[in-house]
């Protein structure tokens, strides 16, 4: 019944970011490595700055999850599939960050389990962030199969997401995390070389935003610890370690991969421009 539950809730959020997919018409972009019949080669050696380091540039989406694993972890999946939206198209840990960890060993503390049965008992309800066209947050929002561009530059990295999150700036010029910030959707964000893996280091994150799709919760203590490797000109690591001591009794982390998306871009999407999900959502 919980897995039933799980995937009903992460489902309808997943519906909700699937719907503002709207790319780019394709148009070949220049810079690109590519093979003898005009196709970009994603194995070709990793972009680097004028530094030297990793050049993270680009359009990325997340890689999916393979189905046979969906199905594996989430036995109902399937039964969710309908055409233009099918849960098994996204990666695990959009539905539930956990998706590695038996239900008994997610290490809540007394209140986010409280909070966490709740959300799950409601079903899609009035606390869905997606829902009241809020931000989806991170890592929630990079774990859609939606296009995000990064934008490389001495000092920073932008991000730009299509339609599920606002801009997020990681700052790479030396400066620290603040330390008493006002608490934001986004959170606050500064990056470091560790060789080739860029590490960030983020914090001052609100505790209405939502881990994944399922709703495990976060508070204003949440830090999260990202490495991102490029390994290739198309293939990027993450991995993403949490660390949020109101909320959880220990630290835990998870590890996905992005695919280059080239000859594409993000383009605009307004949520509340053409929503027409909230009529629906019991408790709203």
């Amino acid at each position: 019944m919980m897995i039933r539950r799980l995937i009903a809730v992460a489902s309808f959020v997943a519906a909700a970011a699937a719907a503002v997919s709207a790319q780019w018409l394709s148009y070949p972009a220049s810079g690109i490595p590519r093979l003898k019949d005009g196709k970009p080669n994603l194995v070709a050696p990793t972009p680097r700055d004028a530094q030297g380091k990793p050049d993270l540039s680009g359009v990325w989406s997340t890689d999916p999850t393979p189905f046979e694993e969906m199905e594996r972890l989430f036995p109902d999946v399937k039964t969710f599939a309908v055409p233009g939206d099918d849960p098994r198209r996204f990666s695990k840990y959009f539905l539930t960050v956990f998706a590695d960890v038996q239900p008994k060993d997610v290490p809540f503390k007394p209140a986010a389990a409280q909070l966490f049965r709740k959300r799950l008992e409601e079903g899609p309800s009035k606390e869905v962030p997606t829902s009241h066209c809020y931000p989806a947050g991170i890592p929630m929002g990079d774990l859609v199969p939606l296009p995000s561009r990064f934008i490389h530059t001495p000092g920073f990295i932008a991000v730009l997401y299509e339609g599920i999150n606002p801009h997020r700036m990681i700052y790479t010029d030396g400066r620290k995390l603040p330390v008493d910030p006002q608490p934001t959707w986004m959170g606050y964000s500064v990056g470091r070389w560790d060789g080739d893996v860029l590490v960030v280091e983020s914090n001052g994150f609100n505790d209405r935003g939502w881990l994944d799709g399922i709703g495990n919760p976060r508070s204003e203590a949440l830090r999260l610890t990202e490495r991102l490797r490029r390994r290739d000109f198309g293939h990027l690591e993450v991995d993403v370690t949490f660390d949020d001591p109101q909320s959880y009794t220990r630290p835990f982390s998870i590890r996905y991969t992005r695919t280059l998306t080239p000859d594409t871009d993000v383009i605009e999407s307004v949520c509340n421009e053409n929503e027409k999900d909230r009529a629906h959502i019991p408790g709203r």
